[in-house]
C-alpha cells in the first residue's frame, strides 16, 4: 500500500471560495449579512475530486491520500476568531464529504480555528469534533498564525499545552504547516512554509516538549525544510548549548514527508534522515505544479524519487506505508477496520 501523508484540497468548487470571500467582505464591512456556507452538491465535490487528485493517484499508484483543507487559504492571520471557526468548520466538512464519497481512498486531516495570540480553546474543540465525529486522523498545526511576522511563542512554550494535550488524548499527529505569508518578505511557497519547517526544529531542539509530551508526534514538511541540508549545523549547535543529541531529543517524535522535488533532495533526505524518520508524501496539486523539462516527470511526483533511492522491501515499506501507519494511529486502525 502506498499513503501519501500530505495532500490539500486545492480544488474545491467555486462556490467553498465564494464563501470566503464573503466572509472577508463581511469583515471589511460590517453591515453587511453573514454569509452561510456554500451548498455544494455532491457531484460538484465528485467532479473536483475525480479528475484531479483521484486521476493523479490512480496514474501514479497512490492508494490513501491524508486530505486536509488548502494550506495557504487557512488564512490564521485574520483576527476575528467567529470568522475562523466559521471557515475550519466548513473546510473541514468539505473535507470530510470527500473522505465520505471515497473512504477507500482519503482520510481527513483537519484544519485550526487559529488565530494571531488568540486562545487555543476553539482549535481544541473543533480538533475534537473532527477526530471524535467525522473520523480525522490529524490536524495541521501553524506556528506562526501572524502569516510571517511570527508573533506566536515557540511551539515549545505552554500556550500551546492545551492542544498538545488533546492531541495526546486523541492519540492524533500533527502536521506543522504554516498559511498565506503577510510578511512581503517571505514568498508564501518558496520561503515561508520552509522557513516555518526549519524554525519549527530548531525550537524542539531548543526545548524539552518531549520530555513533557512523549506521545506528541510532529510531521515537519517539505522534506523537513531546510534541516536536512544542514543536519550538521543543528547536531554542532545542541551540543554547543549543551543539549541532548538531535537524534534522541527530537527524532523520536518528529518525522519528514518526502515533499522534495528533485532526486538529489531525495537522495539527502534519505541518507541523513533514514527511513524510519520518513513519510511518503507529494502535496499533490499544491505547491509546484507542471513538468520538469530535464525529466519530462511531473514535480510533484516524489514515487519516481523514492523508487530511485534503491531502498530495500523493508525500507520502502517504512516509508510508502508502514510510517504513516506508525505515526497515524488511527489511520492504521481504520485501514484494519477495512481489510488493509
Amino acid at each position: 500500500m502506498i499513503i501519501d501523508c500530505h495532500g490539500h484540497y486545492t480544488t474545491t468548487p467555486a462556490a467553498h471560495r465564494e464563501f470566503r470571500d464573503a466572509q472577508l467582505a463581511r469583515l471589511a464591512g460590517p453591515g453587511l449579512p453573514e454569509p452561510a456556507p456554500a451548498r455544494i452538491s455532491d457531484e460538484a465535490i465528485r467532479e473536483s475530486v475525480e479528475a484531479n487528485q483521484l486521476a493523479l493517484m490512480r496514474e501514479r499508484g497512490t492508494d490513501m491520500v491524508l486530505f486536509s483543507p488548502q494550506a495557504s487559504r487557512m488564512e490564521h492571520h485574520v483576527t476575528d476568531p467567529a470568522t475562523a471557526r466559521a471557515w475550519a468548520r466548513a473546510c473541514n466538512d468539505l473535507v470530510h464529504r470527500v473522505t465520505g464519497l471515497f473512504p477507500a481512498h482519503f482520510a481527513g486531516v483537519c484544519q485550526l480555528p487559529q488565530t494571531p495570540g488568540g486562545p487555543l480553546e476553539d482549535s481544541v474543540a473543533e480538533l475534537r469534533r473532527c477526530v471524535s465525529e467525522l473520523g480525522f486522523v490529524g490536524c495541521n498545526l501553524n506556528p506562526d498564525p501572524s502569516g510571517g511576522y511570527w508573533t506566536s511563542p515557540p511551539l515549545t512554550d505552554e500556550y500551546w499545552y492545551p492542544l498538545y494535550e488533546a492531541m495526546t488524548e486523541l492519540d492524533v499527529p500533527a502536521m506543522i504547516h504554516v498559511s498565506a505569508s503577510c510578511n512581503p518578505a517571505f514568498h508564501t511557497l518558496g520561503a515561508h512554509y520552509l522557513n516555518a519547517d526549519t524554525s519549527v526544529f530548531m525550537q524542539l531542539v531548543q526545548g524539552d516538549l518531549f520530555g513533557r509530551f512523549p506521545g506528541l508526534r510532529f510531521v515537519i514538511p517539505h522534506g523537513g525544510g531546510a534541516v536536512p541540508y544542514h543536519w550538521g549545523r543543528f547536531c554542532g549547535l545542541a551540543e554547543r548549548m549543551g543539549r541532548p543529541p538531535v537524534g534522541e531529543h527530537v527524532m523520536g517524535n518528529v518525522f519528514f514527508d518526502t515533499c522534495v522535488y528533485h532526486q538529489a533532495g531525495m537522495d539527502l533526505l534519505s541518507r541523513v534522515a533514514g527511513t524510519g524518520s520518513i513519510l511518503f508524501a507529494s502535496e499533490m496539486l499544491g505547491a509546484v505544479r507542471g513538468v520538469n523539462p530535464e525529466t519530462g516527470c511531473d514535480w510533484d511526483d516524489t514515487k519516481r524519487y523514492v523508487d530511485k533511492l534503491g531502498l530495500s522491501e523493508e525500507g520502502q515499506r517504512q516509508v510508502f506505508e508502514l510510517n504513516a501507519r506508525r505515526v497515524y494511529p488511527r489511520l492504521d486502525a481504520m485501514l484494519r477496520a477495512a481489510g488493509a
